[in-house]
């Protein structure tokens, strides 16, 4: 655990993304530990089982603010993140606080639900080219019912920006940039990608 945070701290202070732009990852300590916590829970889970990517996991941490990138790619053998984005929540998430979030697992919320969810195979909908997502905890399990699926949408900024953005039915819904090299990701997988919604 010790090393894997120390590995964390050395590649969040800046790296440079495998699409060939720099960035910088401005995590604070406490969204380091939480984003270690889940990346564990990730690597438990997975295990020796071959169903699920032991390379590669997305994470998405819920309690940064939706202007902030908070969709993250993450390189479970080497213990640090690859890539990261802006991602949208759902319309019903919002609370009469502004940025404080609520989340549900029931039809119809249009609420973000957190869990774990396993990447499954795409499909061509009314945002073209979408991944559907299987959820894996009792907190999310009612996604295929729900439709919920990792989409793009050309509303969503591929820019951090300095006010909250457009929200979702309930799905993650990121930029269409972001959106393609989350496609190539996925589909060069030999195995289910693990994403974890976390708050």
């Amino acid at each position: 655990m010790k090393k894997v945070l120390i590995v964390l701290f050395i590649c969040l202070s800046s790296f440079t993304t495998y699409n060939g732009t720099n960035k910088k990852v401005t995590l604070d300590e406490l969204e380091v530990l939480k984003l270690t916590d889940h990346v564990n829970e990730i690597k438990s889970m997975i295990g020796a089982d071959r169903k699920y990517s032991s390379k590669i996991a997305f994470l998405v941490d819920m309690k940064i603010k939706s202007g902030k990138n908070r969709f993250f790619v993450y390189d479970l053998q080497n213990n640090k993140i690859l890539d990261q984005g802006l991602v949208a929540n759902g319309i019903g998430s919002e609370t009469a606080i502004r940025g404080d979030l609520k989340f549900s697992n029931v039809p119809n919320s249009k609420c973000t639900s957190l869990g774990r969810y396993a990447v499954e195979k795409s499909y061509v909908g009314m945002f073209g080219k979408a991944f559907r997502l299987n959820g894996l905890d009792e907190t999310n399990n009612n996604a295929f019912k729900r439709a919920i699926v990792l989409h793009q949408y050309s509303a969503v900024p591929y820019e951090e920006q300095d006010h909250y953005i457009v929200n979702s039915q309930g799905c993650p819904m990121v930029n269409e940039v972001f959106f393609k090299r989350l496609e190539k990701i996925i589909e060069s997988s030999d195995s289910k990608i693990v994403l974890s919604v976390y708050y």
